[in-house]
């Protein structure tokens, strides 16, 4: 007998085309039939009204050890997302060995927590992804994270490596690839990843092409030199022949306020000459990463330990000080920093939560670069920002482009973390579809679902169609909407009463079932996720 009836549903299946009225049957985690009507099933769920349609894939998540401390995962769940896209930004915690381990741990506190008590017994991708099989919410595939690979083979050092080491990186990339990993990211403004080269990253992107996997760059710049670094990452993509997929691609601060067409006719061009591109963005306009980002890439050379120790020099401060306010660091995309824009989102000081350094700086009677290194000394460089840059009208254009998916690079360990966290996917739907008109309603659903899943070469999956998995989510087009404020920012998204993994109902009615069906999915021997 049919596991499952989904019926009367408005169905947009993830291609684009048109939506249509259907009774969709799940039976044994596969969608069996779409058409109906059909007989009775053990459940059935009434669907007047409600849009049924893949579930939501987050192409830039950071939920690698959120995953882990709290498997229901409601953040993402709640919002429809089936699959997460982890490894992100050049660092992630496998692969490791016990010398690196710790300095990932410090270096990514900001991002996700360093939570006590987590049983750290992995090293590898493999054991990681292990880690993950173990039960979670939504299912996840991992990126191979350059900048902890590269700490592996050559430490924090800004040189190039030797021909030892370089093999040393391929070796770890195609090991990653080998365990299941879909490709390889950068964090190309963090350390130790921004110290490898163009030349050193095309080398390792020919290991990735070669096993079918793709390359997902954060980029040299989002700032003063964002459009020369898209298109670096074009040409490393050209020159190692593999497919580029540009992370929470944006152009930020003023320098680049209406300069999205320039980027979009880059990306045309290389398109047009063959390349295989596609990318993600947030629906928001704020960024968020950490206070350390924001430092010149040379006082991050050797590690967090030397980093503090350049925090306490008065010759290295001094230093410090020029660059982010008059030079523009490289960690803050070659723009003078701004202190009015960079919000406090978590910090051991509570008193900083929610408040610009800026706003700070005046209330105490103080120097903002005095209290942005008090800060990063007291939290071990962990403190979490975000930096308000954005430009409606460039979210706006690349969220049109053909070529644009989804992704949240939402952070979740903050105290007060960016909404993106749990609002992205309702956001689209609500915002900038129906309230907006930026996007139609199928075309979106596509760039949330069909698109990522061909991106990500997922078996099976981003489809309502026969014999595909059903991960699924049911929501209502005339009341979805994000409640993530960047005040309350841990807020469950409206009208999305129903997400099934792999058939298993994960939100039942608005409600966590408690249910975790979820499991790493893994790139095969032919390259497709399965």
């Amino acid at each position: 007998m049919t596991d499952l009836l989904i019926r009367g549903a408005t169905v947009i299946d993830g291609t684009g085309a048109p939506r249509h009225v259907a009774d969709v049957t799940v039976t044994g985690g596969v969608i069996e039939d779409v058409g109906g009507p059909f007989p009775a099933a053990r459940r059935v769920i009434d669907a007047a009204g409600l849009v049924l349609s893949p579930g939501f894939i987050d192409m830039h998540a950071h939920s690698d050890l959120a995953l882990l401390t709290s498997p229901d995962h409601l953040a993402k769940v709640s919002q429809g997302v089936t699959c997460e896209v982890l490894g992100q930004d050049g660092l992630s915690y496998a692969p490791a060995d016990d010398r690196t381990l710790p300095q990932i741990r410090q270096a990514v506190a900001g991002w996700n927590g360093d939570p006590p008590g987590l049983r750290w017994d992995w090293r590898s991708v493999a054991g990681y992804l292990a880690r993950l099989d173990a039960g979670i919410a939504v299912n996840a595939c991992y990126l191979v994270p350059q900048g902890s690979v590269r700490m592996l083979a050559m430490g924090w050092d800004d040189r190039p490596p030797s021909l030892a080491e370089l093999d040393r990186q391929r070796e770890l990339v195609a090991t990653g690839l080998r365990e299941g990993a879909v490709g390889m990211s950068s964090g190309l403004t963090y350390a130790p990843g921004m110290y490898a080269s163009d030349a050193e990253l095309t080398e390792l992107c020919r290991v990735v092409a070669g096993l079918g996997g793709f390359y997902a760059p954060h980029h040299r710049s989002y700032g003063a030199g964002a459009l020369a670094a898209y298109a670096e990452m074009t040409e490393v993509a050209r020159a190692s022949g593999c497919a580029l997929h540009l992370t929470h691609a944006t152009l930020n601060f003023g320098v680049n306020k209406g300069r999205a067409p320039e980027l979009l006719a880059l990306l045309d061009a290389a398109i047009g000459d063959g390349l295989d591109i596609s990318l993600d963005t947030y629906p928001y306009l704020p960024g968020s990463t950490t206070l350390a980002a924001l430092l010149p890439s040379w006082a991050s050379e050797g590690g967090p330990a030397a980093t503090l120790a350049r925090l306490r020099d008065p010759a290295a401060q001094a230093r410090i000080r020029r660059a982010l306010e008059v030079d523009g660091s490289d960690g803050c995309h070659g723009v003078p920093v701004e202190w009015e824009t960079v919000l406090v989102s978590g910090s051991r000081d509570p008193a900083a939560v929610g408040r610009t350094v800026a706003r700070i700086a005046a209330d105490a009677g103080r120097e903002p670069y005095d209290v942005c290194r008090e800060l990063l000394l007291g939290d071990a460089l962990s403190t979490t920002i975000l930096q308000l840059v954005g430009n409606e009208e460039n979210v706006r254009a690349i969220m049109r482009h053909p070529a644009h998916t989804g992704g949240s690079d939402g952070l979740l360990a903050a105290d007060r973390p960016h909404p993106r966290a749990w609002g992205t996917f309702p956001r689209y739907l609500g915002h900038y579809v129906r309230e907006e008109g930026v996007l139609g309603l199928e075309e979106c659903v596509a760039r949330l679902t069909g698109r990522p899943a061909r991106r990500l070469r997922l078996a099976g999956r981003g489809r309502v169609t026969p014999g595909y998995h059903a991960d699924l989510v049911l929501f209502d087009p005339g009341r979805v909407r994000d409640t993530a404020t960047f005040e309350e920012p841990r807020q469950v998204a409206e009208g999305i009463p129903y997400v099934l993994v792999g058939g298993v109902p994960v939100i039942d009615e608005g409600r966590h079932t408690g249910a975790l069906p979820g499991r790493a999915l893994r790139r095969g021997a032919d390259g497709m996720t399965r």
